[in-house]
């Protein structure tokens, strides 16, 4: 891999053959694990400005219409994030010289509390090309990467390496994007729920519950005595058409009347049906809905433009030949992009030997992708299948995954949350989400824990599992993988970033990594996982014991900086009034093992019971639920992953929901406030 230094530069086709569409990835890591970073991209002419607001792609804004920008989103890696942008270099307008990467922090947080950042770049292969590490990153809220430029019809890359003291809305103003200046109209904007007009400006206030922040001043000459105002995050764009949030009443004349539906589900009866079905199904609108088509292949280096879309093609391959469950193939500027596509449902597994022939006639035909497509979730370092890919060919073949889930959870996204193009494309996304979430479609994502699972609870119960059994790893994988499934579909119902948090040591790999849980498990009988959830104040944890047969979820908040301890008790107690009583209330103490506790039916009358009796300084607080899990290792009602899945859901709505982040402010150990 190529690496790069700050300032220098590289010409890409010095790197490789196939660089018409690249993935430029941002990754950075938290001593803490709760460090994290939104990224952004601008498009410059050659005077260095943006020609329109349009040219400015973030989150509110991740996909050019064009298809020549999408961001793809964040990847958990080890205790960190890696944030993936796809780049079609050819669909670049021309006026377009130069290509800003960029990424910003928000809320006081700067990027010299961050580790391991770095800037990589990928065929679209994914094979990685490129890599330009960054060991200088000071106490800055905004820090370009690096940057796409073009020279004598060649594209280039620069690495940056430069902060900006003024964040995001600072950055984008030194590039002519035309930022709102009016906090009041934005709070206005933000509670009225109203859609917005469809700005010149780049929408850059998140969807998010709290009010929008002010993003931290530029820092002033000696010279200058007026404080400037701080400038706020850019407007919020117009959303797209999204399903309406109350349905229409029912024309039925009672509940037997079942809805017409596009895609029935009724006549499936096999798994060979199902497959089929749902092949056809999904390809269709891919086809039909441009951004369901683009979000689901960008990742995958497909280009944008033209797509079509094929099911049970015949391929030769040796004597007999091979029908691939699907065929997606792009057009643009006269070039093709084809992958073939095999297809899982009703959680079967993917077969080698299948797969590995879809990889062979790839090769020799010149096709770019073999997607895979079923209920299992990939992990990274632990493969779903295991094929020989052969690197003496020039043309490289990649293999690529999707999960149902991942699938619905981008429906999702789109009819619930970003919009799509117009009344009919949403209504077929609905349509889709609805075939996908049938108990009769096959399509409901991770749903079995695997054959280890009952082996290993016995083990734990009568304490024979060992340290080093492979089962015990073997369900370690199949926890990872259920919980990234949970942040897929709570992140589709709140339309936010769900992420699995990782604590182990940088550099340490997956499989080190599970292997240690996995003893860990042997030890205490426990799995245990961490969500982070935008605009909540803390993380999420999750523990199931296994040996007590209970599900705990539970957040830790930090105490208020300013104000009085028994302010703060009656304050949470108020903003949990619809919470369960149930609900267990930890007060967290500095320097001490845990502090009083109780439930919150007991504490609501008698907040003050919160508060230690020896006066320690309150650190924070701990929300914690408790239920029973599931005992079968499968899905249904009384399976463990429906359990789990229905207390992170429950957790959320009934908590969660109502923790405000702007006034849970972490305090300082310095700090000291009276304890009246």
């Amino acid at each position: 891999m190529y690496q790069l230094t700050k300032g220098a530069n590289v010409g890409l086709a010095t790197l490789s053959d196939s660089v018409e569409s690249v993935i430029v990835s941002l990754d950075w890591t938290s001593p803490t694990g709760e460090g994290d970073a939104d990224v952004s991209v601008l498009l410059l002419n050659a005077d260095g400005k943006v020609r329109s607001d349009a040219d400015f792609y973030f989150y509110n804004n991740p996909v050019a219409a064009d298809g020549s920008v999408q961001l793809l989103g964040k990847t958990p890696t080890g205790s960190g994030n890696q944030d993936r942008i796809s780049f079609d270099l050819r669909a670049i307008p021309e006026d377009i010289d130069r290509i800003v990467v960029a990424a910003s922090r928000y809320g006081g947080a700067h990027f010299g509390e961050l580790d391991d950042l770095q800037l990589t770049l990928a065929d679209s292969s994914g094979e990685s090309l490129l890599r330009f590490a960054i060991d200088d990153a000071d106490a800055v809220s905004a820090f370009i990467f690096g940057e796409l430029y073009r020279r004598d019809g060649e594209w280039k890359l620069r690495a940056v390496g430069q902060g900006y003291d003024a964040g995001l809305a600072g950055l984008a103003t030194d590039f002519g994007v035309d930022i709102e200046d009016d906090a009041a109209d934005a709070e206005l904007d933000s509670a009225s729920g109203e859609p917005q007009a469809e700005p010149t400006a780049a929408s850059v206030r998140e969807h998010k519950p709290a009010a929008p922040e002010a993003v931290p001043a530029p820092r002033r000459p000696d010279n200058e005595t007026e404080p400037r105002k701080a400038p706020s995050r850019p407007r919020t764009a117009k959303k797209k058409v999204t399903l309406p949030k109350v349905t229409k009443k029912s024309l039925a004349e009672n509940d037997s009347w079942k809805e017409a539906r596009l895609f029935p589900v009724s006549a499936l009866k096999s798994d060979r049906d199902r497959e089929m079905r749902a092949t056809s199904v999904l390809l269709s609108v891919m086809a039909q809905i441009p951004e369901l088509g683009r979000r689901l292949t960008a990742a995958f280096g497909a280009p944008a433009g033209r797509m079509e879309t094929f099911a049970e093609v015949s391929l030769p391959h040796g004597d007999t030949p091979r029908r691939p469950d699907g065929v997606i193939r792009v057009e643009r500027a006269g070039k093709l992009w084809t992958a073939l596509v095999e297809t899982k449902t009703n959680g079967n597994a993917l077969k080698a030997e299948q797969v590995q022939a879809y990889m062979d006639i790839a090769a020799r035909r010149g096709y770019e992708a073999v997607i895979t497509l079923s209920n299992d979730v990939a992990l990274e370092g632990s493969p779903l299948v295991d094929v020989r890919i052969d690197g003496r060919r020039k043309h490289k073949v990649a293999l690529w995954h999707l999960s149902w889930a991942e699938v619905a959870h981008q429906a999702q996204m789109l009819i619930r949350h970003e919009g799509v193009g117009n009344a009919a494309h949403a209504w077929l996304l609905q349509e889709l989400l609805h075939y996908l979430q049938h108990e009769n479609s096959g399509c409901h994502g991770f749903q079995n824990m695997g054959a280890a699972w009952v082996p290993v609870r016995n083990g734990i119960d009568d304490e024979t599992l060992c340290q080093g059994d492979p089962r015990a790893l073997d369900v370690v994988e199949n926890w990872e993988r259920l919980i990234r499934q949970v942040c897929l579909r709570l992140g589709g119902e709140l339309g936010q970033k769900v992420l699995p948090v990782n604590r182990s040591k940088r550099g340490v790999d997956p499989a080190t990594r599970r292997a240690d849980l996995a003893d860990q498990l042997c030890l205490e009988g426990k799995l245990q996982a961490e969500l982070r959830i935008d605009s909540t104040p803390g993380v999420l944890a999750i523990t199931a014991d296994l040996r007590t047969g209970k599900l705990r979820t539970s957040i830790d908040i930090p105490a208020p900086a300013q104000g009085y301890p028994l302010t703060w008790a009656k304050r949470l107690v108020r903003r949990l009034a619809e919470a369960p009583a149930d609900l267990h209330i930890e007060t967290l103490v500095e320097g001490e093992a845990g502090g009083p506790r109780g439930t919150l039916e007991r504490l609501r009358p008698e907040p003050g019971d919160m508060l230690p009796k020896n006066g320690a300084q309150i650190t924070g607080f701990r929300l914690s639920l408790f239920k029973g899990m599931g005992s079968s290792r499968g899905n249904a009602e009384s399976g463990f992953i429906r359990s789990v899945d229905d207390a992170v859901h429950r957790f959320y709505a009934t908590v969660v929901a109502h923790l405000e982040r702007p006034a849970l402010r972490r305090t300082s150990s310095a700090e000291t406030s009276p304890t009246g």
